[in-house]
């Protein structure tokens, strides 16, 4: 069993409640203050929550695979 850890505890916003955001589309701190209000106290928590925000984007980051595309016979003709 995983145990959050609090990010910001002006709000009580976690670790889990970010990477949550993030899978719901959050992708930058801006988001995350109109998501969670993260940042609007004190302010001490938004280089932490910074962290958090970029690790759980790396950490889900799934390489997209590219097939290289049909060969095409192009004549190029240059005047």
């Amino acid at each position: 069993m995983r145990f959050s850890m609090y990010v910001c505890l002006c709000k009580g916003i976690t670790d889990s409640d970010i990477e949550a955001a993030v899978s719901e589309g959050c992708h930058s701190v801006r988001d995350l203050k109109k998501c969670f209000g993260l940042g609007t106290q004190c302010g001490r928590c938004t280089s932490h929550a910074r962290d958090v925000l970029h690790d759980t984007i790396h950490n889900n980051f799934q390489p997209v695979e590219i097939h290289p595309a049909a060969h095409i016979d192009i004549e190029v003709c240059y005047t």
